[in-house]
């Protein structure tokens, strides 16, 4: 019996031996890809521009961190600290403001009953779909008759209003809040809004960090839309005052330094938003599963 046993036993653990070593080797190349490019932006923003164009990028001599900042800072009389402040402006007040409003928005699709309530939330999960790109003209058109373009509310009030985070809220409503407790607070004399900001919103908060975290990259990384909008240098985000750099760039070769350098602290404020609220954004992606 011991002599047939072992031979089987072998057998069966060689595929998931094999099993194994082909998930690590896909999670290594994962990584290195994910990683590679991260560590050729970090080098890079420590050469000076005539490194840049060798054969030394990735070496650890020629260092000019310290000296590509300066000039990063100093470059068109400091107009990348403009950039950075808007776009911190344009990210983390409208990701708060914008999750506020779609968790809002969800909690009321979910806890309310009114008419033709489904078919709405249908256009909300049809307009999911919509790739942002071809909203842009429209919005533009909207912005012109008003006389909103080329001013920070262009920009502004359309990320206000995200129908994923309308979604995600009616999840996380469904998967934190319980009727049980509202009713309980109605009878204890609450009126709907302040069951909702008393209650049911502190219930909500990891799905509304989740909800911000998402709205957060989103804006961040927004190009289109301002490059639509705006013509004033003064109101670009850091993404697109960094492409016309980059465009000015194959002209005036200096601007190469400043655009990797600007390139590596864009990057900055989302990965501390992620560190820092990273526990709140795991229990908001697990809403509703033990449900």
């Amino acid at each position: 019996m011991s002599t047939s046993t072992a031979p089987r036993t072998a057998a069966s653990l060689r595929p998931r031996l094999l099993g194994r070593s082909v998930v690590n080797l896909v999670v290594g190349i994962s990584v290195l890809y994910t990683l590679l490019p991260v560590l050729w932006l970090v080098l890079a923003a420590s050469k000076d521009r005539d490194a840049l164009f060798s054969s030394s990028v990735l070496s650890l001599t020629d260092f000019s961190f310290v000296q590509n900042m300066k000039d990063l800072f100093a470059m068109d009389g400091g107009l990348y600290g403009r950039w950075y402040g808007n776009s911190l402006l344009y990210a983390v007040l409208g990701a708060a403001l914008g999750a506020l409003i779609s968790i809002a928005c969800g909690y009321a699709f979910d806890k309310y009953r009114f008419p033709h309530k489904e078919k709405m939330f249908g256009l909300v999960l049809a307009a999911v779909m919509v790739p942002q790109t071809v909203l842009a003209l429209p919005l533009y058109l909207m912005a012109s008759s008003t006389g909103l373009v080329n001013t920070f509310w262009a920009v502004f009030i359309p990320v206000l209003f995200n129908p994923f985070g309308v979604y995600l809220g009616r999840i996380f409503s469904q998967g934190y809040v319980p009727d049980e407790v509202l009713e309980a607070a109605r009878m204890d004399g609450a009126g709907e809004l302040t069951a909702y900001v008393r209650v049911a919103l502190r219930m909500l908060g990891p799905g509304l960090v989740t909800v911000f975290l998402f709205q957060l990259t989103a804006i961040w990384n927004n190009f289109f839309l301002p490059m639509v909008m705006l013509s004033d240098q003064d109101l670009y985000p850091v993404s697109l005052g960094l492409y016309s750099w980059n465009s000015s760039a194959s002209v005036s070769p200096e601007y190469y330094p400043v655009v990797i350098m600007g390139s590596l602290l864009a990057v900055v404020p989302l990965i501390l938003a992620f560190a820092l609220l990273q526990r709140f954004w795991r229990s908001g992606l697990t809403a509703g599963a033990v449900k």
